[in-house]
């Protein structure tokens, strides 16, 4: 067993992973804070206004990000769902069910700040344009996982279901992604590349990169802060669960 898979399998550990990720978690919130305070600080204060849409336009350092971040919560669930499917690992069928919710959110904070934008820009506050409209589809798929997931009394046969669905839904992924270029849309083209040079000036790219890694590093933090909770109402009956919450003595009492 080479050193990837070891550590793949010890950190499917419920004791091993409920003891990491206690450990790290306070570390990723408090680093997604910082970074995100000094990305909202260049975004807001430090970045010229735009030529075209003045001051309005800064609402992009909220709503990219979290467009951004609803695509990876739901990709990061696809990915665990097919895990847990595959393999029956019990992590990952809870680190699925644990991203479900916070990439609601993210998915509805892009819903409503791009509404907010549009409203001026388009003069509505929604139109029926693809990349809009498969967004929305993106949080009904969402919805959807959740509702599934709580639906079932039994957790681990709850949590497969659910992830049978997310699994389904991962074909509306590239069409958010590509929907601006698929088809004639009133929502802008993509301005940040990863490969090539970004049609952004860089005074507001440092910003919006930033805030897009902050996000993420508060995803994570929140996915394993969720993980942990879930995993000890699973576990509740074990003795490293009991010593978890009661303390190292509780286990033998």
């Amino acid at each position: 067993m080479n050193t990837l898979t070891l550590w793949f399998h010890q950190f499917g550990s419920p004791p091993i992973f409920h003891r990491v990720t206690a450990r790290l978690s306070p570390w990723l919130y408090a680093s997604a804070t910082l970074i995100g305070f000094i990305g909202l600080y260049g975004g807001l204060v430090l970045a010229p206004a735009d030529y075209q849409q003045s001051d309005a336009y800064r609402i992009i350092f909220v709503h990219v990000p979290c467009a951004w971040m609803s695509l990876f919560a739901y990709f990061f669930m696809a990915i665990n769902a097919f895990i847990a499917l595959v393999w029956r690992i019990k992590i990952s069928e809870i680190l699925a069910m644990a991203s479900a919710p916070i990439g609601a959110v993210f998915t509805a904070i892009t819903l409503a700040t791009g509404s907010i934008w549009g409203k001026p820009m388009w003069g509505t506050w929604w139109t029926w344009d693809a990349r809009l409209t498969s967004e929305l589809v993106l949080l009904f798929l969402y919805v959807g996982v959740i509702g599934l997931y709580n639906a079932i009394e039994d957790r681990r046969q709850a949590a497969r279901a659910a992830a049978f669905l997310a699994l389904v839904g991962i074909v509306n992924v590239p069409i958010v992604h590509f929907s601006v270029t698929w088809w004639n849309t009133l929502h802008q083209g993509s301005t940040v590349r990863l490969l090539g040079p970004s049609r952004i000036d860089s005074s507001m790219l440092w910003p919006l990169l930033l805030l897009a890694l902050a996000t993420h590093v508060w995803f994570f933090a929140s996915v394993f802060a969720r993980a942990r909770v879930s995993l000890l109402e699973l576990e509740s009956g074990k003795d490293w669960a009991r010593s978890a919450v009661l303390g190292p003595g509780a286990a033998h009492d």
